[in-house]
């Protein structure tokens, strides 16, 4: 079971690398390893499991961010309905690839967060507000997907950790909460 002594944090080299697509078919233990990861994000955001393994709720996960340099994900985003069970997307990526996105932006109005890094970092986050992903299932099959706002968001945040990109590498130094105004602001 992973828990957050194996998610590495900021500073560490490998989360500023692009990691390396993977060959498919992928191995068994590259299949352990996605689904491993899409149960840490279902743990994570159970209250009574997480609490008892101390874990920080999230939504994505990249292997680098266990020091595991491959391009490979995972994300559970729940459903934002009351009453829906259903996540929005629940799956283990393989070699995602954004193929086009909309020239509009988005961002979250509370900034964004990452299990790798254990500090509050304050302002805007401007990404695509519609993408469409390609990418591989555990089975080596492929999936063409299109997103919008918050998943779309989430994605574009993986996909930056396995291109050694950071968050925080997209706030506007000088004016944090400064955005454009054609950026629309998701809450």
């Amino acid at each position: 079971m992973i828990t957050m002594e194996d998610i590495i944090r900021e500073g560490h080299p490998t989360l500023r690398m692009v990691a390396k697509e993977l060959t498919l078919p992928i191995s068994e233990e590259e299949k352990q390893l996605g689904k491993d990861m899409l149960q840490f994000l279902k743990n994570s955001q159970d209250p009574e499991i997480a609490e008892k393994y101390n874990l920080r709720a999230g939504v994505g996960l990249a292997a680098p961010q266990l020091d595991i340099s491959k391009r490979l994900v995972a994300v559970h985003i729940p459903g934002i309905e009351e009453g829906i069970d259903e996540p929005i997307i629940s799956a283990v990526m393989v070699n995602p690839k954004i193929i086009s996105h909309s020239v509009q932006s988005a961002c979250l109005t509370e900034g964004e967060g990452c299990l790798s890094v254990d500090r509050e970092v304050p302002g805007y986050v401007p990404r695509h507000s519609r993408i469409t992903l390609t990418y591989f299932d555990l089975e080596g099959e492929l999936h063409k997907t299109r997103l919008k706002n918050y998943p779309a968001i989430v994605i574009q945040h993986e996909i930056d950790h396995i291109n050694g990109i950071m968050f925080y590498d997209h706030i506007n130094k000088e004016h944090p909460f400064k955005i454009d105004d054609d950026v629309k602001v998701i809450s």
